[in-house]
């Protein structure tokens, strides 16, 4: 494998300069009178957001109507920081290739293994280079109310236009308390509900989303639960995004749903838009059956770390818990790659297999 490439962070000259008492100042602390000091000011033109911005600028409306959001994945220097070039490139590529939006530090994005200021400061560089040309929706949500709250807060102050909200998991609540959970955030901005009951251990029943669904902040729900779930909520006029790229294509052409949020669109965001824009294709979600199945083998983001890491677009650093896929999947995955075609993958680089010794593992970071 060829030597990855090692970034380095250039600092402009800084041109401001905090303002010095000239040398005519004398200070006599028998007799000076107290005057306040004096602020350094520091023009704000080279800001890419203004304070006359309204903190969030998207409606719910504007949310409901997009159908490919990826999940996207975080990438990670050896020392497990963000690889912030490394994720501006696979964004772009995003971008180019036709996503509408993104979600930053979801589950494939490990958000999980964020610090909160991590978690912020990810979303507010997204929005600020990309918010313009894609929906940045952050991954503000958390078991505790008051944590899920105040992260949302946060993410709306520095100008992601949606949140993404989960139903507080371990500590599970009651159907009121969910409620009670749901209406707090989406009193904040504009909101999807994500439910996931193998990660959480508790169904999102809907009952409580039609509750909530009478916010005007509520845009929809990512429901992973199946297509007869989808069609339940889009009989009754609730957006659904299907959370499972298996069943996206029927969820979409034949259950109704707006669309998907992606972990396969990480690795071929064009064939995902042609899933949910071309109309029905059976042969083509066919033809990435054996790529969904092989990114699930192992819990999510496992795979998409190995896979995006043999396709060379970044580096092989894991975060733990998470590790590679073993050998054999890693050398199934570069046939999957030639069948589909390298082109329709994102990058530049061939495909490789990658050794054991070449994956960097990072408990601490």
């Amino acid at each position: 494998m060829a030597t990855l490439k090692s970034y380095g962070v250039g600092l402009r000259d800084s041109t401001f300069q905090f303002p010095r008492p000239s040398n005519g100042d004398t200070f006599k602390r028998s007799n000076a009178k107290w005057r306040s000091p004096q602020a350094a000011v520091i023009p704000n033109f080279h800001l890419p957001m203004r304070s006359f911005e309204v903190k969030n600028r998207t409606s719910a409306e504007d949310i409901k109507s997009v159908r490919l959001i990826t999940a996207i994945k975080t990438p990670y220097l050896p020392d497990g920081r963000f690889d912030l070039e490394a994720y501006d490139a696979l964004v772009n590529m995003q971008i180019v290739k036709g996503a509408e939006g993104v979600i930053v530090g979801g589950t494939t994005g490990e958000g999980h293994l964020m610090s909160w200021d991590e978690h912020i400061m990810l979303i507010g560089h997204t929005v600020n280079c990309f918010g313009g040309s894609i929906k940045v929706i952050g991954n503000t949500g958390s078991n505790s109310t008051r944590e899920a709250v105040h992260a949302t807060e946060q993410g709306f102050a520095v100008g992601m236009h949606a949140a993404l909200h989960i139903n507080p998991y371990y500590g599970k609540t009651s159907l009121e308390g969910l409620v009670s959970h749901f209406e707090s955030v989406l009193s904040l901005g504009p909101a999807i509900i994500y439910n996931v009951p193998s990660r959480t251990g508790q169904d999102i029943p809907p009952r409580v989303i039609h509750t909530v669904a009478q916010s005007p902040n509520m845009a929809g729900i990512k429901e992973c639960v199946g297509n007869d779930r989808v069609k339940q909520y889009t009989d009754n006029g609730v957006v659904v995004w299907c959370g499972n790229d298996d069943q996206c294509h029927d969820a979409r052409w034949g259950y109704g749903a707006t669309g998907v949020i992606s972990v396969a669109s990480n690795l071929v965001p064009g064939l995902m838009r042609e899933l949910m824009f071309g109309g029905k294709n059976p042969s083509l979600n066919s033809k990435l059956m054996p790529l969904i199945e092989w990114l699930f083998h192992e819990p999510n983001p496992i795979g998409l770390n190995t896979a995006l890491a043999q396709l060379g677009v970044v580096r092989p650093v894991f975060r733990l818990p998470y590790v590679p896929l073993p050998l054999a999947k890693r050398v199934e995955f570069v046939k999957m790659v030639k069948d589909i075609g390298r082109e329709n993958f994102v990058g530049e680089e061939d495909v490789q297999v990658l050794k054991d010794d070449e994956f960097i593992l990072v408990g601490r970071y």
